[in-house]
């Protein structure tokens, strides 16, 4: 038989997300961020999930290919735009959006050859200082898009920083204010963080929201809330079973570097998943688990392939019981992502992003 791990990717949670999503920013459009292989949930999987979504935003070309070809004929957004001139003409013949953060880019658009002009979203650097114009030189971007042939609309974006916390949007909020003041075009500011914790101002929502992580069940201000605080469902479930118990007495040991010893004799369990299936390696003694339904914690150092779980909780459990490492148990228990991810000193997103291609994945409403 095969390796009993596997991850299943919920298309009902997915499609109940983005309908929280769109109920925090009424009125607004809502894209499906997509990227990274929809943060390893894979793009094909996660479709039918997401087809109620106004569009499909993602990075690269190869990924836009496969949404065209699930039979999406909506908007799709490349999100950091177009890396080489060349890139222009797939643009023009899959029809797509396109961020433009830099002078380049609208350099490539004014010798691009195009019998159907393209739909930009012009990119203020607003604080994040990652990609997009400086806010003194936003206006002469726009003016430059504005005299080309070969763009028809223009759409006004920006990336808040500090969604999630306590620093807010304000700064960054009055800067973009500023900054577009006057000027024509749909604007895109909110990604999850900023949707679900300041959308309620119609300003600030915009025309589109950008909805990535919490799309997928997790909170993006976690630990401050969880995702059942925002009515999120977890979309992936990575579980496994226990191929091994074992007595452990006190004062022995358990996998490499023995950095986990035992105070009093105690059972414990061996599960098929380990840094090689995506679990993360850092995870630290005391990361949550559930084993039939019930919660209890890993013990020691993740391994490739295995890792070591409390069963002091769990005194029924025997080899091939249940192992849910995050999601849905079949007793209908849940363990958030993010409960994981922070114990791992990470974010749920890494944990999605890292789930490992030997791992088999399969849908379910």
């Amino acid at each position: 038989m095969p390796r009993p791990i596997h991850a299943t990717i919920h298309t009902g949670a997915l499609r109940h997300n983005l309908a929280q999503m769109r109920a925090a920013a009424p009125g607004a459009r809502v894209w499906a961020i997509v990227k990274a292989n929809a943060y390893g949930h894979g793009i094909e999987r996660a479709f039918e999930g997401l087809r109620g979504a106004d569009g499909f935003a993602l990075l690269d070309l190869a990924e836009a290919q496969r949404v065209r070809d699930l039979g999406w004929r909506g908007p799709i957004l490349l999100l950091e735009g177009v890396f080489e001139p060349r890139d222009l003409e797939l643009c023009s013949r899959l029809n797509l959006w396109h961020a433009v953060h830099g002078d380049e880019q609208i350099d490539w658009l004014a010798t691009h050859k195009t019998h159907q002009p393209h739909r930009v979203f012009l990119k203020l650097n607003s604080g994040m200082n990652r990609l997009g114009f400086a806010p003194e030189r936003f206006r002469s971007a726009y003016a430059r898009l504005q005299a080309l042939p070969q763009v028809d609309e223009i759409s006004l974006m920006t990336h808040f920083s500090d969604a999630d916390g306590p620093k807010g949007i304000g700064a960054q909020w009055a800067v973009f204010q500023r900054a577009t003041d006057g000027l024509a075009g749909e604007r895109s500011l909110c990604n999850s963080a900023a949707a679900l914790r300041h959308a309620q101002d119609a300003a600030v929502r915009g025309d589109w929201v950008r909805p990535g992580i919490a799309v997928y069940g997790s909170s993006p201000d976690f630990p401050e809330h969880d995702a059942a605080h925002w009515g999120l469902q977890p979309s992936m479930t990575l579980a496994s079973k226990l191929i091994a118990v074992n007595a452990l007495p006190a004062g022995a040991s358990t996998g490499y570097g023995s950095i986990f010893t035992a105070e009093a004799p105690m059972r414990i369990g061996v599960v098929a998943c380990g840094y090689a299936d995506g679990y993360p390696r850092h995870a630290p003694t005391g990361t949550p688990v559930l084993v039939d339904g019930v919660r209890t914690r890993t013990l020691g150092r993740v391994s490739m392939d295995m890792i070591v779980v409390d069963l002091t909780p769990v005194p029924q459990a025997a080899p091939g019981s249940e192992v849910t490492l995050w999601g849905r148990a079949g007793s209908g228990a849940v363990l958030p992502i993010d409960e994981v991810a922070h114990a791992a000193g990470t974010v749920g997103y890494e944990l999605m992003c890292a789930l490992a291609p030997r791992v088999p994945v399969s849908v379910e409403e």
